[in-house]
């Protein structure tokens, strides 16, 4: 009986133990989010999903220079027109031209397709619809995919292979075509979250 008691009072020790520490792990996770996203709430509130927006002045980018990809020829390319200028679309990305090269560039807010890249992925955010591929986010509009913003708190799983590390306000984020992530656990499975877009200026 005394063995009984012993070994009863253990595994209600460990359960209690076990409790508490889900418990402030989960209380430290949701103070180190909500900390960091203070940091870019320079002209909304948390609970207000619209972008926020970083001034590039304030992005420190960990490596100086970007690496930039350049070929000679596109085969099956698509123009895209964009304030009167072509850029070009092939391999599921986004080309400019100069001097007789394609330079690879991340797409601006408006370009359109007509066919989404094979590998997109579909995301439900606050009543919106986005397909996601490579890094880049898209809104259907009529028989058209439109390169958007994402909202603030969208989630992704996985960020392009190119993305970079920035510093702002003294954290560090993830950076992919001016949209700013902050890595976070969702059901113990690690994720990104948008938390702000940079201005350009």
């Amino acid at each position: 009986m005394k063995t009984f008691i012993k070994i009863y009072f253990i595994i209600l020790l460990f359960m209690v133990a076990l409790t508490t520490q889900v418990s402030a792990q989960t209380k430290r996770n949701t103070n180190t989010r909500t900390a960091t996203t203070k940091t870019l709430a320079n002209r909304t509130t948390k609970n207000n999903n619209t972008s926020k927006r970083v001034s590039s002045t304030k992005v420190t980018y960990k490596k100086p220079t970007r690496k930039v990809t350049s070929v000679r020829s596109l085969p099956k390319k698509t123009v895209v027109k964009h304030n009167n200028q072509n850029y070009y679309y092939a391999n599921n990305r986004y080309y400019t031209q100069s001097r007789g090269r394609y330079i690879a560039i991340a797409p601006k807010v408006g370009f359109r397709i007509n066919v989404l890249p094979s590998n997109y992925r579909s995301i439900h955010f606050n009543n919106h619809n986005y397909f996601n591929a490579d890094g880049i986010f898209y809104i259907q509009i009529n028989n058209q995919y439109e390169v958007v913003d994402p909202e603030v708190g969208t989630i992704v799983y996985e960020l392009p292979d190119d993305y970079e590390k920035v510093i702002i306000d003294g954290q560090t984020y993830y950076e992919y075509a001016n949209i700013l992530y902050e890595k976070v656990q969702v059901d113990g499975i690690r994720a990104y979250e948008v938390v702000g877009i940079i201005d350009m200026e």
